[in-house]
């Protein structure tokens, strides 16, 4: 990476285009330049090269080749097509120009043609690890895990370290069901390259995800003893571990995996959920203390420090860390139903209202929301809102318990007649939820006789 930085070819080009001067650069030098700029992903000067180039060198068929290229990075695809039918006669034996023809072809959504042209290019014989990943990649796209299979295990044969094809070959397999090959496959590869990071991490991943919990650990055990510092394999020990209900070792693991992170938070947030699952509940809410102090606004640890001071009994602190994580996340619908509840609980139903909105807003498909919406407006003695919230909820809902809290509502309003109306409806969409309705709502208790005697 340091040559690429310090590049002087380079540099000499963008003094020049700083200082407005024209310099020469023969055909090899802007070909660098340019592979320079499409390998750090820097399209604009890429593209600042290609055109200062083909004005020295207007008929190098390397250089259009290369706009090409840029002109793709840029999704141009019809001056790229220009290009391709200008370059056709003279460059159908280049592996660039046959490359370029397939990445068209691949960005236009056409695999097949991509193909083809990948297939031309590999008599070449340049890049065939690259070529059959190419080619592996469109089979995928093809939904063909068959075929694709067999040309990342190619590409795995010209290249036997890299890590793409391992990954992707287990990926087929996978796809294919094709369990006990792609172990096979697995063993023997480490037979021979016994210290691949990938190898062993797919490994791990493979028996994990056939609950074989011990030999995955197994997996990465051998994978941290190749690199310690590979942070993110902590987890996936501790997970294991977490799957065998063995909190205090998934803990153990957590640890030495703080060791090496710059952000502690979400590890803090794991250990603190292990010790809730060992119930621990003093060590988890230390656990999530300390990832807040690591990360003020990791709302995720505010919320389990909610669960916890509600499961001992404090729900003053259960509802001041609802209300903190609601606060850096008010599109959780999860979070604004529990502070919902809290709210209630406390007796604080007003300030619970602002809660219930959210959910008939953005869950109008759940009934339940609706309910506790409305029955919080009539404890507040809010009841032409209900009546207009219960009105819109039985648009979706067509529900007994929404008529006869509609009924309700009448009759505080002493509309007696629209009150009789609405609760011949309820009665009629089920008249077993009556008498728990009249234990609620007194007013019904009296009118359900009249409506029935109306009726006979």
């Amino acid at each position: 990476m340091e040559e690429f930085f310090e590049n002087e070819l380079v540099q000499k080009f963008e003094k020049m285009t700083e200082n407005n001067e024209e310099l020469y650069f023969e055909t090899e030098e802007m070909e660098d330049i340019i592979i320079f700029y499409l390998e750090m992903g820097d399209v604009f000067y890429a593209e600042l090269a290609t055109n200062y180039g083909l004005k020295i060198h207007p008929n190098s068929i390397e250089l259009k080749t290369k706009k090409f290229e840029v002109m793709l990075e840029l999704e141009n695809f019809t001056q790229a097509k220009e290009l391709m039918e200008e370059l056709r006669e003279t460059s159908m034996e280049t592996l660039d120009y046959l490359v370029c023809c397939a990445k068209y072809y691949s960005m236009l959504g056409n695999p097949r043609r991509a193909i083809e042209f990948c297939e031309k290019a590999l008599p070449l014989e340049e890049e065939e690890n690259f070529l059959h990943n190419f080619i592996a990649d469109e089979y995928v796209n093809l939904e063909d895990p068959f075929n694709a299979l067999k040309h990342y295990k190619l590409a795995l044969q010209f290249d036997p370290l890299d890590d793409y094809s391992l990954e992707n070959v287990m990926f087929c397999f996978n796809q294919l069901n094709r369990n006990d090959e792609a172990i096979e496959f697995l063993n023997g590869y480490l037979d021979k390259y016994s210290f691949s990071e990938t190898a062993w991490f797919e490994y791990g991943q493979y028996y994990f995800n056939r609950k074989n919990y011990q030999e995955a650990i197994k997996g990465f055990d051998y994978l941290l003893a190749i690199n310690s510092e590979a942070v993110g394999v902590y987890a996936n020990k501790a997970a294991c571990y977490e799957a065998m209900e063995e909190w205090q070792k998934a803990i153990s693991v957590y640890e030495e995996m703080l060791e090496l992170e710059y952000t502690k938070s979400f590890t803090y947030y794991k250990i603190g959920l292990c010790y809730k699952e060992n119930k621990q509940p003093v060590l988890a809410l230390n656990a999530f203390q300390k990832s807040l102090r690591d990360d003020p606004q990791f709302y995720l640890s505010m919320m389990e420090q909610s669960y916890i001071y509600e499961d001992m009994g404090g729900m003053k602190e259960a509802l001041h860390f609802a209300k903190e994580a609601v606060s850096l996340n008010e599109n959780n619908l999860d979070y604004q139903k529990r502070l919902a509840f809290l709210y209630i609980d406390s007796g604080r139903f007003e300030e619970s209202l602002e809660c219930l909105k959210k959910l008939v807003d953005y869950e109008p498909q759940r009934f339940y929301n609706w309910y506790a919406y409305s029955e919080v407006l009539m404890l507040v003695g809010e009841y032409e809102e209900a009546i207009a919230v219960l009105k819109n909820a039985t648009k979706t809902h067509n529900r007994a318990e929404l008529y006869y809290q509609l009924s309700n509502c009448y009759f505080h309003m002493n509309n007696q007649k629209q009150g009789r109306n609405v609760l011949s409806i309820a009665l009629e969409l089920d008249p077993n939820l009556l008498e728990d309705m009249q234990q609620k709502y007194p007013f019904i208790k009296e009118e359900a006789e009249k409506v029935k005697t109306k009726k006979k």
